[in-house]
């Protein structure tokens, strides 16, 4: 395939390796928050490629994990209604609520339908005129526009039984909060999609006030390893700024389209992140416009408690406090087969990357 066995390079990656090896003068600590990132990092072996001084962590990147219980809860309530078709991105079947799963709801009758889009759901609304459609509305900057798209056209079309359940969050605010709550990282691998719809400027402020080098990375071993030494090079010289490594997707400016239909559908509100509590501004909600597409606006329902989780530590795993290997249901009481929390359910966790790709001897 073009464009990718390039970026796999093995005489390349041996060079960065040196590279990162000869520079690396004392420790660091780099987080990257993007799951794609944090799924490439495991698969590739990338750690075991670096000198130990340097170490990785992961956060909360996958836009799965980070989604609250009580969102997962409404969502369930819905699918319990009798003329509701719930349309979903599959990850979200399998991600436990307090008592169920859209999984378990659909094997008890259900309707609730897979989709890859947002417009796809549109489109179900559409053939579906006496059902009340509810998309699932997750994801980050990245998975935003299109959700939009589809709310600007149910508005052109006139569809009146389109409704989204936003859990829209916005990745700047979480990257402050894991700082500010005081985990010490010397650096960010800011993640590539995001930015190919945000540009650069988001992460102005976090590498000025915090003082962070912020390198948006690639997804291949050569990006990451360049990211990782542009990192590097940047703490050495004690010096803090927004680099693009991600060149060949990513620009300055991002896509203003896309920022233009997020900003003329969306407002930000204040949300609750799963495991790190509640954080300001940083989810995105259908402004006042157009709340009649709001599924919480227009369709009221009985939400049952929301139950905490109990053994499972992947709010602490998505703030970088500990790692998979670091909870003791990993790879015993918790596995993809049958997972305990979120991150251990999303191809995109870091519980589930950890799973597939660290050495077996290492789980018990």
């Amino acid at each position: 395939m073009k464009y990718v066995h390039e970026y796999r390079n093995k005489e390349l990656s041996q060079k960065l390796i040196n590279k990162i090896h000869h520079s690396a003068k004392g420790k660091y600590t780099f987080m990257e928050v993007c799951g794609g990132h944090t799924m490439a990092i495991q698969k590739f072996g990338i750690p075991s490629l670096l000198p130990p001084k340097i170490k990785l962590l992961s956060g909360p990147g996958c836009p799965v994990c980070v989604t609250e219980k009580s969102y997962i809860d409404t969502a369930i309530a819905y699918a319990r209604l009798s003329n509701t078709i719930i349309a979903t991105f599959g990850d979200l079947m399998r991600i436990p609520g307090s008592t169920s799963s859209l999984e378990l709801e659909k094997a008890r009758g259900s309707d609730v339908t897979i989709v890859l889009s947002a417009l796809e759901a549109l489109k179900i609304a559409q053939n579906k005129p006496d059902k009340k459609i509810i998309f699932l509305a997750i994801g980050f900057e990245t998975t935003a526009p299109g959700s939009a798209v589809a709310v600007v056209q149910a508005s052109k079309a006139r569809v009146k039984n389109f409704f989204i359940l936003s859990a829209h969050k916005l990745m700047p605010p979480a990257m402050k909060a894991i700082v500010d709550e005081g985990v010490k990282i010397d650096g960010y691998i800011c993640p590539g999609h995001v930015s190919t719809i945000t540009g650069s400027a988001i992460y102005d402020d976090i590498a000025r006030k915090y003082s962070l080098p912020c390198v948006i990375s690639g997804f291949e071993p050569l990006d990451l390893l360049q990211t990782i030494l542009a990192l590097v090079h940047q703490v050495n010289e004690k010096h803090s700024t927004v680099e693009i490594q991600y060149a060949r997707a990513v620009q300055p400016n991002g896509n203003p389209k896309a920022k233009a239909i997020m900003k003329q559908i969306f407002c930000e509100t204040d949300s609750e992140w799963r495991g790190m509590g509640n954080i300001p501004k940083s989810k995105l909600v259908l402004s006042e416009k157009y709340q009649q597409y709001d599924a919480e606006k227009m369709i009221p329902v009985d939400v049952e408690p929301t139950i905490s989780d109990k053994g499972c530590i992947c709010g602490e795993i998505l703030k970088g406090l500990k790692t998979p290997l670091d909870c003791k249901l990993f790879g015993s009481g918790c596995t993809p087969e049958n997972p305990e929390g979120a991150c251990m359910v999303s191809g995109e966790g870091a519980c589930q990357a950890y799973y597939r790709y660290q050495s077996q001897t290492e789980i018990t």
